[in-house]
């Protein structure tokens, strides 16, 4: 089958819809049914409208509103706090100690809000105020905060890592499990960088001097049960006492326990409200993206546009790590104009068929596709942590992206590393599930 210009169309239309200031959600719902209404009528409407109800119809999407209500109760509870608490006993001694406490506490919020959108609004509101205060520039505490949120998605349990389990049918457990050494990495590669300026900049330290082991232990037994979250997940999951769906539920409880009964801060009277809204927002957002990406899907399907990729690929190149530079910047690309978790969506049954006839492996690939594609959201011209934090901060988008490019670079440097270095993204999992 050959590909006409018309069966490109609604490839078309979603940018124009989209550049044109439409919702993506709306954008790949309009050109679909377009296409379905209009150009090719042999199919009937209501087979596109059943493809909508169908890709609601999953069990394994209930882990993604137990997590997002998980991440408020944890904001609610005080746990976030106590997180923050920790990262600055061990980092706050350290030059420009609380940029690597904005770093510190990206890595952990993964556990907790599980999105890099969520992260940046919370540590924009949270942090970047107290670091003006305390001398970094604006445009500098903007940067870090949105390039150090591109770690959250990555460490479990990140809804992108939910999102990619639910498209490529494979284990979440090992998808969790394969995040947590690329997340590090980000952080560590960011705390260096961070280093670096700071020296530069003469950006003060937060304490005198390292604290003491007595006081290290002290804070983390404070804040042990918000840095216990993300373990007992993956050791739940892997010894079976709980399904993903499962332990989001369980999670809901474990945060709602911690937070009322334990830090004392949640009151349910005063809070349930505040967080099943926020529930709400975070799933509707999530789930109607899958949906629409998923209706969108099925005319790719319907023109054969997914073998048709994979036929050019392999006709271009048989080798893997040429074909993951290829990924690479085409995720970047596209990561600069759409929100991270529709640009997954999108492209992953495009991609995916590609990688798995290579011998590129699927917990492998689509960690470099979540790494890739965060990269993307810190920069222009639609980068969606940089709108968040930059509009939050009410900082200019011009200042932003002279402070941010360090941070950009150092994370292109890990993304290297873990496309070429596979056993960086499969090495935890191997050692759990063998």
């Amino acid at each position: 089958m050959t590909l006409t210009f018309v069966d490109i169309i609604p490839i078309l239309l979603v940018f124009l819809l989209y550049f044109a200031g439409m919702p993506i959600v709306y954008s790949l719902f309009g050109a679909t049914f377009f296409y379905f209404l209009v150009i090719d009528t042999t199919s009937l409407p209501w087979l596109i409208l059943q493809k909508v109800m169908n890709s609601t119809q999953s069990f394994s999407l209930l882990a993604i509103p137990f997590f997002i209500m998980a991440g408020s109760v944890m904001n609610f509870g005080g746990i976030s706090e106590k997180l923050m608490d920790f990262c600055e006993c061990v980092t706050g001694h350290m030059k420009g100690g609380l940029a690597q406490v904005n770093v510190l506490l990206s890595m952990l919020m993964g556990g907790c809000s599980g999105s890099a959108n969520a992260d940046c609004a919370m540590q924009s509101k949270m942090l970047v105020p107290e670091m003006e205060r305390r001398g970094y520039s604006k445009a500098f505490s903007a940067a870090i905060t949105a390039a150090s949120s591109a770690a959250t998605p990555v460490i479990p349990p990140g809804v992108n890592l939910i999102v990619y389990c639910l498209l490529a049918q494979v284990s979440l457990g090992k998808v969790f499990a394969a995040g947590y050494v690329p997340g590090i990495l980000m952080a560590i590669a960011m705390m260096i960088v961070v280093a670096i300026i700071a020296k530069k900049r003469n950006y003060p330290t937060t304490r005198d001097s390292f604290p003491k082991l007595k006081e290290i232990l002290k804070q983390v037994f404070i804040s042990f049960w918000g840095l216990f979250f993300p373990f007992g997940i993956i050791i739940g999951m892997r010894f079976g006492l709980f399904t993903p769906s499962e332990g989001g539920a369980v999670a809901v409880l474990y945060c709602f326990i911690v937070g009322g009964l334990f830090y004392r801060r949640l009151k349910l009277k005063k809070h349930f409200i505040p967080i099943l809204l926020d529930t709400i927002s975070g799933t509707s957002s999530v789930v109607l993206i899958m949906v629409s990406a998923s209706v969108f899907g099925q005319y790719l399907s319907w023109v054969n546009i997914p073998k048709m990729v994979a036929n050019g690929i392999l006709a271009l190149t048989s080798n893997k790590y040429v074909f993951l530079m290829l990924c690479n910047v085409v995720l970047l690309v596209l990561g600069m104009f759409l929100e991270g978790g529709a640009a997954l969506m999108i492209t992953t049954p495009l991609l995916l068929p590609v990688a798995q006839k290579l011998g590129v492996d699927t917990i492998h690939f689509g960690l470099v596709m979540i790494v890739n594609i965060m990269i993307g959201g810190l920069t222009p011209p639609f980068g969606s942590m940089m709108f968040t934090t930059c509009g939050i901060t009410k900082c200019p988008i011009s200042d932003f992206l002279k402070e941010v490019w360090p941070f950009i670079l150092c994370l292109l440097a890990v993304l290297l590393l873990i496309t070429f270095c596979p056993i960086l993204v499969t090495i935890v999992p191997t050692l759990i599930y063998g």
